[in-house]
């Protein structure tokens, strides 16, 4: 049953807004999270990357907020990359201003003196990831103490990520009654003790899954060979509008970028050592279609929310299944199918196999060259169902 944002209880100024941008019906994590938030309570939201997430939160903050003095910013969201931060600021920054809020965004890699004159200016609303926002607080330029409202985006990241000992250093000194949205993929180890520990009698909400996720995708696992692997990549890029490439380190993101330019394709890397500048114009010129193939490490690539992603290679395969879900769940965002493509070695078969039996899936691993004519058309191609075919 379909609902509106009215509905739920927004105020028609913000209902307009998301109406001139082409929102009218809200996604399901919003339908569940948006009453509860308005009315004040703490939440705990469970949804995967590309669900909606941060207007679940984004509006309720907006509506709540109230102006606040230089340095002590009456709401904060905590995210843990700088793309993300970013993505989450051009969301809801301008909802901001239909309310003459003021919003920041705060991260490493961008210049300091700029933050830190943004913020003594006087914002509103910051979104922030936990290193800078601790510098900042440091030299004395924010306070945290007077926090009424406090999201925790992609709280399962920023666990895998090292930062629960800074996160709970914040959640600490808040001071006062506040409210908390904590949104996750899983809630499980040391999420669910943030849960515990610092939200006050949260109404649970939870859409989608792990196992939706795999359902809604078409897997292949390709045997290539070393010498080939880079032609291969270009072959399957060549075919799609946007394709989203996993490297485990940035010196080969560097090296199959270089690969893939020499083969004619534009694209582009996201990896920790580039410039934040860099990093923000390789994700638009993705984002826009300018640039249809992306070179992610893991960490960099966290913060990533493009729609349209045609297809996720695996061109190093993932360290374990939860890197495989989180990695490939960029194809099949918020219901819509995709295709992941795992490109195997002779020496990682096992491993592949064993990535399979742990996501629920069941593929042959079909050797392939870069000429090879099903490289054309993988989402179409049954390689399970030629497979029985070869056998009889």
């Amino acid at each position: 049953m379909s609902t509106s944002f009215a509905a739920l209880g927004l105020s028609p100024d913000l209902v307009a807004a998301l109406e001139r941008q082409g929102i009218v019906e809200p996604f399901p994590i919003q339908a569940l999270t948006i009453p509860d938030a308005l009315a004040g309570r703490d939440v705990c939201g469970k949804a995967q990357t590309g669900s909606g997430k941060t207007l679940a939160f984004g509006l309720p903050l907006v509506e709540r907020t109230s102006p606040a003095p230089p340095g002590r910013p009456q709401s904060l969201v905590l995210v843990p990359t700088r793309e993300l931060a970013a993505q989450v600021h051009g969301v809801v920054a301008p909802l901001g201003q239909v309310r003459g809020l003021s919003v920041a965004a705060v991260y490493g890699g961008a210049r300091m003196d700029r933050q830190i004159e943004a913020v003594r200016q006087g914002v509103d609303i910051v979104i922030a990831t936990p290193g800078r926002l601790i510098d900042l607080g440091e030299r004395g330029v924010v306070a945290v103490d007077g926090v009424r409202h406090v999201v925790l985006d992609e709280a399962d990241r920023m666990a895998d990520m090292g930062f629960m000992p800074q996160v709970e250093w914040f959640l600490r000194r808040i001071a006062g009654a506040h409210q908390s949205l904590l949104f996750s993929a899983t809630l499980d180890g040391d999420v669910n003790h943030l849960v515990r520990r610092y939200l006050r009698d949260p109404v649970r909400h939870e859409v989608a899954s792990p196992q939706v996720t795999v359902a809604e995708m078409a897997h292949r696992f390709l045997r290539v060979h070393q010498m080939d692997k880079p032609k291969v990549a270009a072959a399957i890029a060549r075919r799609q509008a946007r394709t989203l490439m996993f490297v485990r380190t940035k010196r080969g993101a560097d090296r199959l970028v270089a690969q893939l330019r020499r083969d004619g394709l534009r694209v582009g890397a996201l990896h920790g050592d580039l410039p934040q500048a860099a990093r923000e114009r390789s994700l638009a010129a993705f984002a826009a279609g300018h640039q249809p193939v992306l070179v992610a490490t893991d960490v960099a690539a966290r913060g990533i929310h493009v729609e349209g992603i045609d297809v996720v290679v695996h061109y190093d395969p993932p360290e374990d299944a939860k890197a495989y879900l989180h990695r490939s769940g960029r194809t099949a965002r918020a219901g819509e199918a995709g295709l992941a493509v795992t490109l195997v070695l002779w020496d990682q078969q096992l491993e592949a196999e064993r990535l399979q039996r742990r996501i629920g899936v069941r593929q042959p691993l079909v050797e392939v060259f870069s000429n090879d004519a099903r490289l054309a058309d993988l989402a179409g191609w049954d390689p399970a169902g030629e497979a029985v075919a070869a056998a009889r």
